[in-house]
Formats: C-alpha cells, structure tokens, sequence
C-alpha cells in the first residue's frame, strides 16, 4: 500500500513540475513576442497640396524617403529611423518648400503642413 502512495505521490509532484514549466514556458514566450513587438521607427505626416511629392531626407545617415499628397491633400512617410530630418515640398521635382530639423522619435509620428496659402507654391524656392 505504500508503494501505491508513493507512487502516487511521484506522479502529482511531476505533473505539477510539468504544469509550472508549461506556465513559465509561455510566459517567456509572451515575453520575447511582446519585446518584438516594440517600435523603431517613426514617421511623418501631414497636409501637401494635392498631387505634389514631398521628400523626408536625413542629412545625418543621408538615408530619405519621397511620398505623394493624395486626392485629400494628406500624405505620410513612415518606418524612419529617429533622428533630424529635412521635409521638403515639390512639384515637378523641384522644391516649393522645406521643413528644417524635423525631430523623429521612435514610435511616434510628427505633423508636418504645407499651406499653399501663406507660400507660393507655384515658385521653386532658392536652395542652398
């Protein structure tokens, strides 16, 4: 009889031992997945007249991506690595526009307008 309950009592200690690895188990693995999960990156976004290309350049990694407005005049640059970026304005690939020393953080975006109201987006600016 106590060969029984010994053996019993083995088989309840492993299968809770087995129990308390499956849960430690999972929980490293919602742990690694969550730890993925997290943002690196940013973006920037906002209004451009319609139809019109804006550029968003890293003069420090030189690294740069160019979007169009849509048909709502709202445009988006994403998956930019933080830094300082120069947001430009063009029509016909030459520059209407700029935004200087735009901060990109990670996980976050930054509005960045361009009212045809207050320049003239119909004259290229002088660049430097």
């Amino acid at each position: 009889m106590n060969n029984i309950l010994s053996f019993r009592s083995a088989l309840h200690r492993i299968a809770r031992g087995l129990a308390l690895a499956g849960v430690v188990g999972a929980c490293a693995v919602a742990g690694i997945s969550t730890a993925s999960a997290q943002a690196t990156a940013g973006k920037v976004f906002g209004k451009a007249p319609a139809g019109y290309s804006i550029t968003v350049h890293s003069d420090t990694t030189g690294i740069g991506r160019t979007v169009k407005a849509d048909a709502d005049g709202r445009y988006s640059a994403a998956q930019l690595q933080p830094g300082r970026y120069t947001v430009t304005l063009k029509q016909d690939d030459q520059p209407v526009a700029k935004h200087l020393n735009v901060p990109v953080t990670v996980g976050r975006g930054i509005e960045v307008d361009f009212k045809c109201g207050e320049i003239k987006c119909d004259e290229p600016v002088a660049t430097k």
